[in-house]
This record gives C-alpha cells, structure tokens and sequence, in this order.
C-alpha cells in the first residue's frame, strides 16, 4: 500500500467531532502551521527525501506524506505524490501567488494569515487574491431572458420570434 493510500485512509477516515480525530486534526494543524512558518522564511527552496524532510520537521513520515499531499497543488514541479517512499526526493519549491490562493480556497486562516506572507506577498496583492479566489466559487447566473426581450444573439428580433421560438 502507498504512503499516500495509507495517510488518507487512516487521517479522512477519523470523525473530527470524537475526541481521538480532532485531537489528531489539531495535531497536525499545528505541524503544518509550523512547517509553513519555516518554509515561507526561507530564502531557497526545501529540499530533501520524504524521511529527511521528516526528521527535519520533527514530524512522522505519515505527516509529511499528509504535508505534501496537501501543498502538491502549489507546487513549482509536482513530486507525483501518489507514488512516494520514505526515500523519494521531494522539492518544496512553491508557486507563491498559488499556495496563497489554495489556502484560501481550503478556508485555511491560520495559514494564509501567518506573518511570513508580509515579506512575500504585499497586503495589497493578498487581498486581492483573496477576493479572486473567493470569487471564482461564486456562481453568476445570466440575466433571464424574456419573450419580449430583444433577442441575446444581436438580430433585433424579440427573443420569442427568434432563438426562444424552440
């Protein structure tokens, strides 16, 4: 079995409202948090195998396989999660503007509002992020078209006498 299968068989199949699941979830919040704080200081990209990075983190390879998995998607080269050992080469290297933006979109506060961003990312630019991510779940209905509106398709007909005759 994957590292990866095994993480989020045994992490997604824990029920956040017991006392063993949010204590495990608020475990590795906190983990994550802290690697976040570290990776977003540092100047050059993190790299290592999945046990260094691990070791480096002070955090079990179960973690870190959660870590990545969750940080693949903002990443500059994927590191093909789904296929890692303990001993496969990982880069950290992240896409600044993405990893904002998804953990924006993963309702992630304690992340997106670590002091670290100050250095990378003006408050300006965040929050206009912010609001690009919000705004792309938004669902914007068109304007209802009525028989008697001029047709949307531009022929100066009513729309019932044209593209509403169906």
């Amino acid at each position: 079995m994957s590292l990866l299968k095994e993480w989020r068989d045994y992490a997604y199949g824990l029920d956040d409202r017991t006392p063993e699941g949010e204590k495990f979830w608020l475990d590795y919040f906190q983990r994550e948090k802290a690697i976040y704080e570290q990776i977003l200081a540092e100047e050059k990209a993190v790299t290592g195998t999945v046990k260094e990075l691990s070791e480096k983190y002070d955090m079990s390879i179960q973690y870190m396989i959660g870590f990545l998995d969750g940080i693949e998607d903002s990443l500059i080269v994927k590191n093909n999660v789904e296929e890692l050992t303990e001993d496969s080469k990982v880069s950290l290297a992240y896409d600044t503007e993405k990893l904002y933006m998804n953990m924006v979109d993963c309702n992630a506060e304690w992340l997106y509002t670590l002091p670290q961003w100050d250095t990378l990312i003006n408050e300006e630019r965040r929050k206009e992020l912010y609001k690009i991510q919000k705004s792309s779940k938004t669902v914007v209905k068109p304007p209802k078209v009525f028989p008697n509106d001029p047709c949307p398709c531009g022929s100066g007909k009513k729309y019932k006498k044209c593209c509403g005759a169906n």
